[in-house]
């Protein structure tokens, strides 16, 4: 039989490992003077949901005592929410109060926050929405439309020119402002069916077809929309077109419903259960139990980046009560992963196996359980990410048949706990399945670690 790995492969990957484990635990900053400049963040740079760390409560109203209506305080609210969702704020709640045209939002404490400042929060959330239709599906394409050139955006339902079937379409009309400007791009466009694509804040919304020249100021956004798609597209383009900017009126800050020290509470046992979890695989299972701890190590810390967004160009997840259990549990499955894998070594050495033979066969033998196991937990995460998460995003849109009957049901703490536990299961083949394998033949190499007892084995086991 060939013999697989070699020292290095150990040595390596267990210093990749601590590497990584001490950058994405503690990070990588520089200061000079009074400015910090973040390179890798960690830990410490989780944006923490309401009920472990606290919030803000604050009061949006339109600028100006503006007189908004329903569907302006609606367009605002769906702003509100778009950009909550792409800051990775999932643990928020908004609520419109249309006949005092107020928005009140509830979210977390930023990352770097120790005190309220409602002017960081304005520019966060509630500052005016920047809505441009550009020439092809580029953002850097050339610019036909801004928001103030929007009149209005209704969703619709019925036959569109040119067919005869009933469908979810958009009502576009202009303003005096941009007839000639859409007349003119459209005109250029249909010849060969050239498109138009619309953004919001950099973000791509739709990129629709261009059919024919429109020169009166009046459009229909087709696409094989539903209507809750029809809904959320209005609304954006309506937020983007709204004459007023949000101000904070009024804020207050949230209590953590756990206490200001449940943080480090569970900090502390976090690492008291590592430990013992450790202790406990060296000493049952050895040089096995050894290398599962070192890989164990390897998944946290590589959880603890996905969440934070490691580098300083991504925003943290919002990490909530439920999704330090999704941790938790995702920890566990890597525990048990690890423990599968040590068993089918022990009893191959046991049999009487040589200790090559026996890593093989115990790494072939017990993939197939592991597998099974964490793709079961993987669609689950799937679901729930689905059924709790925003309802524009990817994984709804997948899901929609299912949950359509439903209807929405965003709750961002179990969206966070749908999160951890799929990151932590989707990294548990990459460290404990992946990383134990790399490691542990690479141990067995080395002569002074063969002898079948550091694997479980019996003393005089073939070697």
């Amino acid at each position: 039989m060939k013999k697989k790995g070699k020292p290095w492969h150990f040595f390596v990957t267990a210093l990749l490992i601590l590497v990584f484990a001490y950058t994405a635990f503690f990070g990588i900053s520089s200061t000079y003077g009074d400015i910090t400049t973040t390179y890798v963040k960690g830990a410490a740079d989780i944006r923490f949901g309401i009920d472990i760390r606290g919030g803000v409560e604050v009061t949006f109203a339109p600028e100006g005592g503006y007189d908004a209506t329903d569907e302006q305080m609606d367009a605002a609210e769906a702003v509100i929410n778009k950009r909550l969702v792409s800051l990775n704020i999932t643990d928020s709640e908004v609520y419109v109060d249309n006949n005092k045209d107020r928005i009140i939002l509830r979210f977390p404490w930023k990352e770097d926050e120790t005190s309220f400042n409602p002017e960081q929060a304005i520019q966060e959330i509630g500052a005016t929405a920047k809505l441009e239709f550009r020439k092809g599906t580029s953002a850097d394409g050339e610019l036909v439309l801004e928001g103030a050139d929007i009149k209005s955006a209704t969703p619709a339902y019925g036959p569109v020119t040119n067919s005869s079937q009933n469908e979810y379409y958009i009502h576009l009309e202009l303003e005096d402002s941009g007839k000639d400007k859409f007349a003119e791009a459209t005109t250029e466009l249909a010849a060969d069916k050239g498109t138009i694509s619309i953004w919001m804040d950099g973000e791509l919304l739709s990129a629709p077809t261009v059919n024919s020249a429109i020169t009166d100021g009046v459009a229909s956004i087709t696409g094989s929309f539903t209507q809750e798609e029809v809904i959320t597209l209005a609304n954006q383009i309506n937020s983007g077109a709204l004459p007023f900017a949000l101000e904070a009126e009024s804020y207050s800050t949230i209590s953590p419903t756990l206490g200001s020290q449940s943080l480090s509470a569970m900090v502390l046992a976090g690492i008291i259960a590592f430990v013992l979890v450790a202790l406990f695989m060296i000493i049952n299972y050895r040089l096995p139990g050894a290398v599962a701890s070192l890989a164990l190590l390897g998944q946290c810390a590589a959880t603890i980046a996905a969440i934070s967004g490691y580098f300083a160009v991504f925003n943290s997840f919002t990490l909530t009560l439920p999704g330090i259990a999704g941790i938790i549990l995702a920890i566990g499955m890597g525990v048990d992963a690890n423990v599968i894998t040590a068993e089918r070594i022990r009893e191959e050495l046991r049999s009487g196996k040589s200790l090559d033979s026996a890593i093989s066969s115990g790494f072939s033998r017990g993939l197939a359980p592991i597998v099974d196991g964490n793709v079961t937990v993987i669609i689950v995460s799937l679901v729930l990410m689905a059924a709790f998460g925003p309802t524009d995003g990817f994984l709804a849109t997948l899901f929609a048949p299912v949950f359509s009957w439903f209807g929405a049901a965003t709750e961002g703490t179990i969206y966070s706990f749908g999160y951890t536990l799929l990151a932590g299961v989707v990294l548990n083949f990459v460290f404990g399945v992946g990383a134990t394998r790399i490691m542990l033949r690479g141990l067995s190499r080395i002569q002074a670690l063969r002898k079948p007892v550091l694997y479980g084995g019996a003393g005089n086991a073939n070697k």
